[in-house]
């Protein structure tokens, strides 16, 4: 009589598992960090303010532009009637003084505005510095020697003043999209010369080597084995340029060479709160608070993505 020997199941802790993918496995760790997830969801939160700014407006009853000087009292020097700045059920952030504009219509617009400047600038820079530097980087010689004493000449401008300079003589362009020239025409070499000694890194590593021998072209080598080990510093370099980008933006419609009324922003708004932040207080803190925690969310994600996704593993 033979006997059966029951088969021993591994515990299911003993199983073997496939491995996590590495964004997976980022994305694990960018979880258990309180401040990321603080700052993701500011992002969130304003961008889907910005997204849903027209039917917040309309639901409020005013538009950006809408005046009511119903709500100002003329004898007081035009601020608003009521404390707050004027907020009522008809406002509910108050009013601007003076031209009467509805503040909470103009905060939603206003980020619209920063966003948008911002995301765009980013993926311009990112186009522009990412293919220089990868080109400087993995063909060098005299093709990394042109692009980077060009990079070193861009980067030697006063960025700040020629762009003061160039948006104030050009008038006839829209304003949103010349700030998005601008700002990443002095911008792009920053993330160009991180690029490309990441590139020059890695081009001599074995398997760009095994690559090459193996008859692979350049185009090739460069699409599938540099810019995927590219990755990581890109996403940390952008998510850490957009917060420097937005504070650009407002900084420069602050000194009047930005966006210019009545296209709403929280730059002007800013500017314009300068005469009544004594009087009307909440006019200078709503937006400069908006600011704030906008850039305060990249931020806090930034140096959370700088440390997840560290090569050599940074603490998380």
């Amino acid at each position: 009589m033979t006997t059966t020997v029951p088969a021993v199941q591994e515990p299911a802790e003993r199983q073997v598992q496939a491995p996590a993918s590495p964004w997976r496995s980022a994305w694990r760790r960018l979880r258990r960090r309180p401040a990321a997830m603080i700052g993701l969801g500011l992002i969130f939160f304003f961008i889907l303010l910005a997204l849903l700014a027209s039917p917040l407006s309309n639901i409020e009853g005013w538009g950006p532009t809408d005046t009511d000087k119903w709500s100002i009292d003329p004898n007081l020097g035009g601020l608003p009637y009521g404390s707050a700045g004027g907020v009522s059920s008809s406002h509910w952030l108050g009013v601007e003084p003076v031209i009467g504009h509805d503040v909470f219509s103009r905060l939603l617009f206003g980020a619209q505005i920063s966003l948008l400047v911002a995301f765009a600038s980013a993926l311009l820079i990112t186009a522009v510095g990412v293919t220089a530097g990868v080109i400087a980087g993995y063909f060098g010689g005299r093709i990394d020697m042109v692009i980077s004493r060009f990079m070193d000449i861009m980067m030697s401008f006063p960025s700040l003043i020629f762009m003061i300079a160039l948006l104030s003589v050009a008038n006839n362009i829209n304003r949103v999209l010349l700030l998005i020239i601008v700002m990443s025409l002095f911008t792009w070499p920053y993330i160009a010369r991180v690029v490309r000694g990441q590139t020059i890194s890695l081009k001599h590593r074995e398997y760009v080597e095994a690559a090459r021998a193996s008859g692979t072209g350049s185009a090739r080598i460069v699409l599938t084995e540099i810019l995927p080990n590219l990755s990581s510093t890109i996403i940390v370099y952008v998510t850490l340029a957009i917060p420097t980008l937005i504070g650009s933006e407002a900084g420069l419609t602050f000194l009047g060479v930005g966006v210019r009324p009545p296209t709403a922003s929280w730059g002007q708004m800013i500017s314009d709160s300068e005469l009544y932040y004594k009087h009307d207080p909440m006019f200078f803190v709503l937006p400069s608070a908006c600011l704030f925690l906008v850039v305060l969310g990249f931020t806090l994600l930034g140096d959370a993505l700088r440390d997840v996704l560290d090569p050599k593993g940074g603490n998380g």
